[in-house]
């Protein structure tokens, strides 16, 4: 198995023995930077070479950088040329790689927000390009809140929600807190919305048809832009709005797919980072797109998955059964199928709460899923749905996105209530410089 090779770290000065106390008291990542003196401290950030002796003088406001990982996403956008646009034109096939894709961190917000505006900002200095947080209101803190404390950390991440929802949360209410966030964080924050599964169903609620997806995304945009919009038989309009926030679908079935391609700014794609699934998705993306008459390329891909840097993937692959399991109850035992997994998990799982994938107790929803779940089945589900494996394999595997039309890779650590620091900080030392290179295809 290939190993890549660590980035050298900085030598370790005086610089190294002192700690600024910035609301994450003892949990800094060696990464940081001291934004109080302008010296960056231990790793290079992603896509950033380490560059030796280059501290700034005390009291230098920190420039703004862009990480190198990827061009901005609507840089990164395909659009028709002029004289095509309007038309639903696939781009003429080009023997250069595919642009090098963004980098996104799950954080859920498991502890005070000012710890995860910390690290929010941690990440941030690693190079990441963007953070997504996803709401689930009896599980975490709230998100919105959330991201305004991060976006007041932070100069340079996107920030957004993956994903929130249209029925715990009025399209009224999503539309006023994304005009706030907006105004704090101009042109860095993304509304990643969904059904709502782990929102709605503990509380007693339905999660969103698709219908209801459609109008409530055309109510939350409407807003923005200072529209009257209908509500029943009433109509109303959002006092000094902020339109251009970018809309994110998250999907995994075939209709939302296609119904992000026909509305969305963007798709979250939560089938993972099979090949076939992925070129699938993205294949139903572009047809939605193409049947709302949009230019190919106008929804923004980006897709999920668990991933995890390790030397033993048979080991680390069975924290992954509640993950599979959950998938094979919420609709996904067709597409497990393809590679050869027949996962039979009851609808509910009463032993285990709240649910498989959102477990407190992870090594005993491990264990109960081992009923129905093989290690045999947890490896293949490592190996072809997640980015479980050395530095090199999980770069290969995100660059066969990129190569598949994913312009973002969101990546996931395995646990709801603690912050991902160990696939944060091995993403940035290990995986992000082999992306520099030519990518395994």
């Amino acid at each position: 198995m290939e190993r890549a090779v660590q980035p050298q770290r900085h030598p370790r000065g005086a610089a190294h023995s002192r700690r600024v106390d910035r609301g994450d008291p003892g949990r800094h990542l060696p990464g940081r930077v001291d934004r109080s003196a302008g010296v960056r401290r231990g790793r290079p950030r992603i896509g950033h070479p380490a560059r030796l002796g280059t501290g700034r003088r005390v009291g230098v406001r920190r420039q703004r950088v862009r990480s190198r990982c990827a061009p901005p996403v609507d840089a990164a956008r395909r659009r028709a040329p002029p004289s095509r646009r309007g038309t639903h034109v696939r781009p003429e096939p080009v023997s250069a790689p595919p642009p090098r894709p963004q980098l996104a961190l799950r954080v859920p917000p498991c502890a005070p927000v000012g710890d995860i505006a910390a690290f929010v900002r941690e990440v941030e200095d690693l190079g990441f390009d963007r953070v997504y947080v996803p709401d689930s209101q009896l599980l975490w803190r709230d998100p919105f809140l959330t991201l305004h404390t991060a976006a007041q950390a932070t100069e340079r991440l996107v920030l957004g929600t993956a994903v929130s929802n249209l029925v715990t949360r009025h399209p009224s209410v999503v539309a006023g807190l994304v005009r706030t966030l907006g105004e704090t964080a101009p042109g860095r924050i993304h509304l990643g919305v969904g059904v709502g599964n782990s929102s709605v169903e503990p509380v007693g609620l339905a999660p969103s048809r698709q219908a209801e997806l459609r109008s409530g995304i055309a109510q939350v945009r409407g807003l923005l832009a200072g529209e009257d919009v209908a509500f029943g038989d009433r109509v109303a309009r959002q006092r000094d709005p902020h339109p251009g926030i970018p809309v994110y679908l998250a999907a995994s079935g075939p209709r939302n797919l296609q119904l992000a391609g026909e509305i969305a700014d963007g798709t979250i794609v939560l089938s993972g980072i099979s090949d076939a699934l992925l070129e699938r998705s993205v294949a139903l993306v572009r047809e939605g797109e193409e049947r709302a008459g949009r230019p190919y390329g106008s929804s923004d891909v980006v897709v999920s998955a668990f991933a995890a840097v390790t030397d033993d993937v048979e080991r680390d692959a069975r924290t992954l059964k509640p993950v599979l399991a959950a998938m094979a109850q919420h609709g996904g035992r067709a597409a497990l199928e393809t590679v050869g997994i027949r996962a039979q998990v009851p609808a509910h799982v009463p032993e285990i709460y709240p649910d498989l994938v959102h477990a407190e107790d992870w090594p005993a929803a491990v264990e109960r899923c081992s009923e129905w779940i093989s290690d045999a089945d947890a490896l293949r589900y490592a190996r072809e749905f997640c980015l479980f494996g050395s530095a090199a394999e999980v770069a290969a595997g995100i660059a066969r996105a990129a190569a598949r039309g994913a312009s973002t890779v969101y990546l996931q650590h395995v646990g709801s209530y603690d912050l991902p620091r160990r696939l944060a900080d091995d993403v940035a030392t290990s995986v992000a410089p082999l992306l520099t290179k030519e990518p395994v295809l």
